[in-house]
């Protein structure tokens, strides 16, 4: 099994807060990042596609390609937005890490099976809130 990563950036408000809670659970529950003003990250997301390379190019995907996936599926509706209203497959969400690399694995898993090809497939999404603050949705590992 071949795995091939693709690093891209973007910078998000949100605001972790849940609508039917109270404010004080909210307040308790998230603290600072349930500040009603919102607050920001500089996020970094990485995109692992799995498989075995194709005999004709060597590719398990082209990167090129991945690269656009990802921009037009991610960061174009995510970039320098609010998560929490400014972007239609976030809605109802609440913007933990957690959720939102679930998230943007659902949102980019059917174009990353159709250009990669084969037996190819995306493996996981892992996003970095924070140096030290890191969520990564793989449904395809076992535990």
């Amino acid at each position: 099994m071949i795995y091939v990563t693709r690093k891209a950036h973007f910078n998000a408000a949100h605001r972790l807060h849940n609508p039917s809670k109270s404010d004080d659970w909210n307040r308790e529950t998230f603290g600072k990042c349930n500040n009603p003003n919102w607050h920001g990250h500089n996020y970094v997301i990485e995109v692992t596609v799995a498989g075995t390379p194709n005999p004709d190019t060597g590719y398990l995907i082209d990167l090129g390609k991945l690269k656009s996936i990802i921009k037009e599926k991610i960061l174009d509706p995510c970039d320098h937005r609010n998560l929490n209203n400014e972007v239609s497959f976030l809605k109802g969400i609440i913007p933990t890490s957690e959720n939102l690399a679930k998230a943007f694995f659902e949102q980019i898993e059917a174009d990353v099976a159709l250009v990669a090809g084969g037996d190819a497939m995306l493996y996981s999404v892992k996003l970095f809130e924070t140096e030290r603050n890191i969520a990564e949705f793989c449904p395809h590992r076992s535990a």
